[in-house]
């Protein structure tokens, strides 16, 4: 995999990085990060005729835009479930179908700007692999219907006559979305960005940020004065110094295998290459990717002390997986060829935090998708775009929105903690359950 941070990267030709900044310049619009929200806010804000610069500490892509499962879902907060009980009924229906227009942006997105990225729009699985989980399937196929959902729910049968593996019992099918090469998307957003006249500064980390009429960002070899600046930032916001309270990096991880054979293939089946994900706390995530390879991972959350790295090593990550792999998928010889693991951003009440702030309203910020930022992480580009431009877009309900503070440490760091040692607890009851019945 060489210094790539993800499998998705390593499959790409090598790029050089855009240059890093030198000297001032100054734009209408600065933007930090150049992940999916920062490069659909380029686009979006090009569209307008603002001037753009985007600058990026690594390369575009290198967080979670170029690491995650490449599955494109409906999904905001928590899960649809716990939406209303989050925000009550009537708003979880606005903001179901704001992440639902989401989804319908990245798949306008990859059209308008021809991004060959192996989109599949098969739709996505919530699956049972223990009757004990049958119920809750029910209830938020249940609750997605109330909320206008596009839903299906799958029995033992059902999931048989779609090809699903065996190892998911039943299922709630959710539309629009499906799958996808998140790394190639990136790419994509990145070379439409870029012929759409933004500016981008690679390897160029902002040191330190000004607030006033303009803002000023200082980088090791240059500045930037700007009207106007977007953090988008997601996992990295807390290393500005900002947003500390806000929203919290947890640390995730993936696996890829070999490339099935034909008689993997045939025996995996899998012929809607949907993506699925599991209806444990902690999900397990899954997708048969083009080059027929099983991609897959989640079931733990890390989080380090003040917000510090708490990264899986890729021993432990290979180890757990390994036993995974082979629970789940029995009929599957293909090692798995890489592990690796990224940092993505949760807010308390696991909703996105989108807002502006500053003496001059004019530091904006769009982070905290909580793990489904393919879908939300790029439509938030344009929906701080609109509000730039002084628009009330489809957004309003989350600019709007008041985020309760997570605690100061060490309460933060026992509170994850003790969480998500709940969450990992029961999970590990029911695969024992699922051990026992074998």
């Amino acid at each position: 995999m060489g210094d790539a941070p993800s499998a998705w990267l390593a499959d790409l030709p090598a790029l050089a990085p855009a240059p890093a900044l030198e000297g001032a310049q100054r734009v209408d619009v600065a933007i930090v990060g150049a992940g999916y929200t920062g490069l659909s806010c380029a686009l979006a804000l090009r569209a307008e005729g603002y001037s753009v610069a985007v600058l990026e500490r690594e390369t575009a892509g290198f967080g979670a835009s170029g690491r995650n499962a490449g599955i494109l879902a409906p999904v905001i907060g928590k899960d649809v479930a716990s939406l209303p009980r989050t925000v009550g009924p009537e708003p979880a229906k606005v903001l179901y179908a704001l992440v639902v227009s989401a989804v319908r942006e990245v798949e306008q997105l990859i059209e308008r700007h021809g991004i060959a990225c192996d989109y599949h729009p098969g739709g996505n699985v919530m699956a049972a692999v223990h009757p004990s989980q049958h119920a809750r399937l029910e209830r938020a196929a249940r609750i997605a219907e109330t909320l206008g959902a596009e839903v299906e729910l799958l029995d033992r049968d059902a999931m048989g006559k779609r090809g699903l593996p065996a190892c998911f019992i039943a299922g709630v099918l959710k539309r629009p979305g499906g799958t996808l090469h998140p790394a190639r998307y990136l790419r994509g957003l990145r070379a439409a960005a870029l012929a759409a006249g933004a500016a981008l500064y690679e390897r160029t980390p902002v040191l330190r940020l000004d607030e006033g009429s303009r803002v000023v960002l200082t980088t090791p070899r240059g500045t930037v004065s700007a009207e106007r600046a977007v953090l988008a930032t997601n996992a990295y916001t807390p290393e500005l110094g900002r947003l500390r309270s806000l929203a919290v990096p947890l640390w995730s991880s993936l696996f890829r295998t070999a490339p099935l054979d034909a008689d993997e293939r045939r025996a995996l089946d899998w012929r809607g290459r949907e993506g699925v994900y599991t209806a444990h706390d902690l999900f397990e995530c899954y997708q048969l990717t083009a080059d027929g390879r099983l991609l897959g991972g989640g079931r733990t959350v890390g989080y380090g002390f003040a917000g510090r790295p708490a990264p899986a090593t890729p021993a432990a990550a290979g180890a757990r997986y390994e036993r995974l792999l082979r629970e789940r998928f029995p009929m599957l010889r293909a090692p798995i060829e890489s592990c690796w693991s990224g940092p993505f951003a949760c807010a308390l009440d696991f909703l996105p935090a989108l807002g502006v702030r500053g003496r001059h309203r004019n530091v904006f910020h769009a982070i905290a998708y909580a793990g489904h930022g393919l879908s939300l992480a790029s439509a938030a580009g344009r929906w701080v775009a609109d509000a730039i431009a002084g628009r009330d877009g489809p957004a309003q309900p989350l600019f709007k929105r008041r985020h309760m503070p997570f605690p100061p440490e060490p309460l933060r760091w026992l509170a994850l903690h003790a969480s998500t040692a709940l969450f990992a607890a029961r999970d590990a009851r029911l695969d024992r359950k699922l051990r026992a019945g074998r």
